[in-house]
């Protein structure tokens, strides 16, 4: 991979899962039953890894530029990835987060659900899941991993019942499980992602709501949230011009002011996680900060109205 060509998520993962607690992430309670005491507005650091690649560097060694710049933009906090590896390394990122005035809130993982080492993976991410909750993290992303192709039957089946092992098992230790879902997922009418949660119960296999990824996917956002906002335990927000990513968060594709309203009227979990991903086609004119205050502010002016 060239110096400044952007990882993939599968890279961003890996590699930040190695960089010795550098990228994983931070701390709210609640779902939609019992909303947070006020809103959080955090940054997942993927779209930061983009970013500094097209300047030929590395944000796993840049981190506590990214987290200084985050607080002083004014965010909450910043999510990043699960060490399921080094759990260690989650407790050490806590402490980092803390370091420079932000919190613990929430961790992104994979994992690969479907296939027969699932239960293993699960029991592995719960063993770090206790270190992260000791250091204070209380929600964890999942998007189970792709299998390069559409999952038979029997595949969905076990990966939803890993989901609910999962799920489970971080209820116990006082933390939510938010699934997020990306293309593979949306395929066929969006079969995987209705499955994993038409199989499953709310307040144990609940919805972290990348509200472009399942547009996307062809799913209209106001329909995903009648069906399944009551289970919405964190959110990641992008917008869209034209099909193609935006560089901020702003008007586009997505009405955010209807999601915003969905929000407040039915109190749902006021954990909002800005991701600034890129793409080809992708017009970035101005810097990774500016663009993340510019998201703040319409986060702010739109969430919170």
């Amino acid at each position: 991979m060239k110096a400044n060509a952007p990882l993939s998520r599968r890279a961003f993962l890996q590699r930040s899962a190695a960089a010795t607690g550098v990228l994983a992430a931070a701390s709210l309670p609640g779902g939609a039953a019992e909303p947070a005491a006020r809103m959080l507005i955090g940054s997942q650091l993927y779209g930061w890894s983009q970013y500094y690649a097209r300047d030929g560097k590395n944000a796993y060694e840049q981190v506590d530029e990214v987290l200084s710049a985050l607080r002083d933009a004014g965010y909450d906090y910043a999510e990043g990835s699960l060490d399921i590896g080094n759990p260690a390394n989650n407790a050490a990122f806590a402490e980092k987060l803390r370091g420079k005035g932000l919190r613990p809130v929430s961790l992104y993982t994979g994992g690969r659900l479907h296939d027969d080492r699932a239960e293993e993976t699960v029991e592995r991410m719960l063993q770090a899941a206790k270190v992260c909750q000791a250091a204070g993290f209380t929600v964890i992303n999942c998007d189970p991993d792709s299998a390069g192709r559409e999952k038979t039957d029997d595949e969905l089946k076990r990966q939803v019942t890993m989901l609910k092992l999962l799920g489970g098992g971080l209820k116990q230790l006082g933390m939510r499980l938010g699934i997020h879902h990306h293309t593979p997922a949306m395929r066929s009418g969006a079969r995987e992602f209705h499955y994993n949660f038409r199989q499953s119960a709310a307040g144990t296999v609940d919805f972290c709501y990348d509200v472009h990824w399942v547009y996307r996917g062809g799913v209209a956002p106001m329909d995903a949230l009648n069906e399944y906002g009551q289970r919405v335990v964190s959110w990641h927000l992008r917008q869209s011009r034209d099909q193609i990513w935006w560089e901020d968060l702003d008007t586009g594709d997505i009405d955010y002011v209807a999601v915003a309203a969905f929000a407040k009227k039915h109190q749902l979990a006021p954990l909002y996680t800005v991701e600034l991903a890129l793409e080809e086609g992708t017009k970035v004119t101005r810097s990774v900060v500016e663009n993340h205050a510019r998201s703040l502010k319409f986060v702010k002016q739109v969430f919170a109205a």
